[in-house]
Order: C-alpha cells, then structure tokens, then sequence
C-alpha cells in the first residue's frame, strides 16, 4: 500500500487542515485586499472617529474615522508580505553559507561560524533596531533588518545537515563518479538538507510577523497610511480607555496568525516524520 502524500497527511491532522485552512484564507485575504476591503483603508471621516463596532464598520474605527476592518485586511498584506519576504532570503542566504561552510571546511568554514555566531549573539529585536537605525525606516529596511536577524539559525542548520549528509554512501559515489564539488553541494547535498530548513522557516515566518509588528509599533516599519498591524496598534495606545477595539483587534489578528503558523508548522513536522529519527536513534 503507498504512503499517503503530504497534503492526505496534512488533511488527516485536525490542526493541519485546520490551520492550513485559515493562513490560506488569510494569504487570499492579503491578495484580494482591494476588492474585499469595504472601505478604503485610508480614507478618513473624522465625524465618525472612534465609533464602535457597528454594521456599517464591523470592527469599529480608529482615530480618524477609518474603517478597522479594511485596515487589518490591508495590514495583512503588510505583515505577510514583508515576513514571508525576509524569512525567504534568510532561508536562501543560510542555506547557502551553512551547506559551503559544511561541505568545504577549514577557513571558510571558521569565518562563517564566528561572523554567525557574533549575530546570534544579539536578540533579534535588538539586531533589527541596529540594521533600521542603519538603513533607515520602511518595509525594505524591515524586510532586510529581520532578514539578516534570522541568519544565523537557518546558516548553523544547514551547515548541521550537510556535515551529517557528505559523509554518506550517496555522495562518495558522486566523488568517484567525477561530480565537481558545485553539483555534489547543490545537486545532492542541499536537496537532501532542505526539509529541515524549511520547516525551521515556516515555524521562524511566525516570530517575524510578531518582529514586524514590533518594529512597526515603534513606528519603524510600514509609514502611513500604509496600514501594520503593528502600526495599528501603537495608534491604539492613546485610545485604549476611549476605543480599545483599535488595539484589540489588530493584537488578535496577530496572535491568531502566529498560532496557526505554530500548529501548522507542528502538524508539518509531525506529517514529515522529521523526528523520527531522533526516536529511533
């Protein structure tokens, strides 16, 4: 009988096709943002400022009279976009150092590990301000800055995995079939290391929404009237006692969506069996 694919294993995990089912929600939701948004997201009408959740404007609005609703749909883009952005070229970039650092050794290898192990010596947050304070505020900055902030843990992983995989039947086999070093690294060794990597990045997406909004509430991230669920809920601070649905519900639009990334990511691990071979060992 054929091992079930990853979806059917997905779709067997009440948490996996559950929180599947919203983030891929959520990402339409971002796409489609402006055509389902009811409102335009910076239109302000300051005779309704801080009106409270009504069937006119589901969530209420902010300050300005904007609508919240299509605020938080907009800031989706926002926070989706810039994350999924920066966890990307952090995969990429680690992935690369970390499988040259554990394929070819010696100097190379050396100068990667102290240039890694110096920036994960900093908190991300911390290491985000620096590269924003450098850079300037922004999505691009913010992208970069928590970008280059998760380096370090996607480089050491991968450079984890390839040193456990060259010494393996399958690459000897390529040595002596006359492969250069360029096509055993990334024909067979960084194919073979990936999964672990890119689960680390689904699960890591999450911390970099919560990074986003962090920066964004400090007012580094998105500027106005580009929308940030971070953003969105610094304004909310100054209207707590007067509007306090302008913090509440952007706070669980994040909350939610790092959940579902954190049990979808878990459901992921459990459907590839990644820690099978520690139970086993």
């Amino acid at each position: 009988m054929n091992r079930p694919s990853l979806p059917q294993r997905l779709a067997r995990s009440p948490k996996g096709a559950l929180c599947g089912l919203f983030l891929a929600g959520l990402v339409l939701c971002a796409i489609l943002a402006p055509w389902i948004a009811p409102y335009d997201y910076a239109a302000q009408k300051l005779s309704l400022a801080n009106s409270e959740p009504s069937a006119a404007h589901w969530l209420g609005t902010d300050e300005f009279g904007r609508d919240l609703l299509s605020r938080i749909i907009h800031g989706a883009r926002t926070s989706l976009s810039v994350s999924l952005l920066s966890i990307s070229l952090s995969v990429l970039l680690g992935a690369t150092l970390g499988a040259a650092a554990g394929y070819f050794g010696g100097i190379f290898d050396r100068v990667v590990t102290m240039v890694v192990d110096l920036t994960w010596s900093f908190p991300e947050i911390l290491l985000a301000l620096i590269l924003i304070a450098i850079l300037g505020p922004g999505l691009h900055s913010t992208a970069i800055a928590i970008g280059i902030a998760y380096l370090a843990q996607f480089t050491r992983l991968t450079r984890s995995q390839v040193m456990a995989l060259k010494g393996e039947i399958f690459v000897d086999a390529a040595v002596a079939a006359g492969a250069s070093p360029a096509r055993i690294l990334f024909a067979h060794l960084l194919p073979n290391a990936m999964t672990p990597v890119i689960v680390a990045g689904m699960l890591a997406t999450g911390d970099a929404i919560v990074l986003e909004a962090t920066l964004g509430f400090f007012g580094l991230g998105a500027q106005p009237p580009v929308p940030s669920w971070g953003a969105m809920m610094s304004s909310g601070t100054a209207q707590i006692f007067i509007a306090p649905w302008i913090i509440i519900f952007p706070g669980l639009a994040i909350a939610a969506t790092v959940i579902a990334i954190n049990l979808f990511g878990d459901a992921l691990i459990e459907a590839l069996d990644i820690r099978r071979p520690l139970r086993d060992g």
